[in-house]
């Protein structure tokens, strides 16, 4: 699929409809423009969401490492229940 876009003044690029959906990009996700030997290349991109931990929420696996460790002191990761 080709089409002919044009560039806003502000640098920005409206896709078809049809382009982007053939491509599978929806409103507000995120693309990834590159330059090529060809031309610029635009593709989806995958993003991965992130969890920034909260003091509380460091200070619980903290607290489960304490507790797995005094766990392992009186059992053998190695025995059979």
């Amino acid at each position: 699929m080709k089409a002919t876009l044009s560039i806003s003044g502000r640098g920005l690029i409206a896709l078809p409809a049809k382009m982007r959906e053939a491509a599978g990009i929806r409103p507000q996700d995120n693309i990834i423009a590159e330059t090529t030997p060809e031309g610029i290349l635009l593709r989806p991109a995958v993003t991965i969401p992130i969890e920034i931990y909260s003091d509380e929420r460091i200070a619980e696996f903290e607290q489960a490492e304490a507790d797995l460790a005094d766990w392992f002191k009186t059992h053998s990761p190695l025995a059979t229940p």
